[in-house]
């Protein structure tokens, strides 16, 4: 592939530089050994772009991101920050992103690396096997719904107010992507909400069943309350194969399901746009764990989700499934061979830095594309 493909780097906050720093060593190794080269620029998001300009994200900084074809971020937000108002907030850069670029849809799966079964925290047999996606929509919902805000009443009470509110065409959309991911896979999907209390989450139930009845006969669909699917996820994840949500309990759920792997830090995740005319989706890969400010700068941050998210943005946003799971398989080979991080290490395993990791996967690339 030819380098005219944009790629946007967004190292962001507290670990973020350190794990987009050896993710593009990963980057660097497939522009030489696999032709996959990109045109890659750089620029802040979050705190680091408040620091420096002012904002959590500058115009010059979107205009390069709409322009990209892929955008690759480490994580944003800090206690550095956390005093400032709330518009004015790191999150707000990230926020900002996902709406201009139209990420309706956020795919994060939870596999468990069978070197890891015992990095989680959960009994080895329920854990042992997993590999189900997580669909959550993006850009609606409770966080983006109208009217919000924080009034002072007449009486001098404070209240708060946030509006959750979804559209038929939101719901279809984000239930097409999980329909056709399941597809690919388990041809199951599992849709959650709240249609026992929540007029949003009968209408959700309703369209996405009508979805399903209407083009996805060969697929299984089931409905259950929020509530339920997180009690499940701990007790019996192996049930899901493909799981859509809005954007609430998608928030929720995700980082549920997250912990059965063992750790935040070997998540990646995807939020893609809608398909233009060419195929082609505005996208933004990012790993699920944030910014970590505990332990930023100490150079003992997994780098594996940030390079598994990057594995997605070529599955994804190329089509490159093979180069995918080159990265994916390399990730899988040095964890089997006993190498962690602390956020991973187990008994009798050999604990090793950021950048050992990345040695690590780097040295298997090698060796598998021998």
């Amino acid at each position: 592939m030819s380098a005219n493909k944009k790629l946007l780097v967004l190292p962001g906050d507290g670990v973020g530089p350190e794990v987009m720093r050896e993710t593009l060593r990963v980057i660097d190794w497939f522009a030489k050994h696999r032709a996959v080269a990109f045109e890659v620029g750089e620029r802040l998001v979050g705190g680091a772009s408040i620091d420096r300009h002012g904002v959590p994200i500058t115009e010059e900084a979107m205009e390069e991101a709409l322009g990209a074809d892929a955008v690759l971020l480490g994580a944003v937000g800090g206690p550095k920050w956390d005093n400032l108002p709330f518009d004015k907030k790191p999150e707000r850069g990230l926020l900002r992103l996902r709406k201009d670029l139209g990420l309706f849809a956020n795919i994060r799966p939870a596999h468990v690396f069978d070197a890891l079964v015992d990095a989680s925290t959960l009994k080895p047999d329920i854990v042992r096997g997993l590999d189900l996606v997580i669909v959550r929509e993006l850009i609606g919902g409770v966080y983006f719904g109208t009217p919000r805000g924080i009034e002072t009443l007449p009486d001098g009470q404070r209240r708060a107010v946030n509006t959750q509110v979804y559209t038929t065409s939101e719901i279809q959309r984000i239930a097409r992507v999980a329909f056709d991911l399941a597809r690919l896979r388990g041809r199951k999907v599992c849709s959650v909400e709240k249609a026992n209390v929540m007029e949003s989450g009968v209408l959700w139930r309703e369209e996405v069943q009508k979805m399903r009845d209407a083009e996805y006969k060969d697929i299984e669909l089931s409905h259950m309350y929020a509530d339920n699917c997180a009690m499940q996820l701990v007790r019996n994840p192996k049930q899901f194969d493909v799981i859509v949500t809005d954007n609430l309990f998608g928030d929720l759920l995700s980082d549920c399901a997250a912990m059965l792997t063992g750790s935040l830090g070997m998540l990646p995740s995807a939020s893609l746009g809608a398909a233009d005319a060419r195929g082609a989706r505005k996208a933004l890969y990012e790993p699920v764990h944030g910014s970590a400010p505990d332990i930023a700068g100490k150079g003992v941050v997994n780098p594996l989700a940030t390079m598994l998210s990057y594995a997605m943005l070529l599955r994804y946003s190329l089509g490159l499934a093979d180069d995918a799971a080159l990265i994916e398989k390399a990730a899988a080979n040095v964890l089997a061979a006993g190498t962690r991080t602390a956020d991973i290490m187990t008994p009798g395993a050999t604990k090793v830095s950021t950048t050992a990791m990345a040695d690590a996967v780097l040295a298997e690339l090698d060796r598998l594309a021998a």
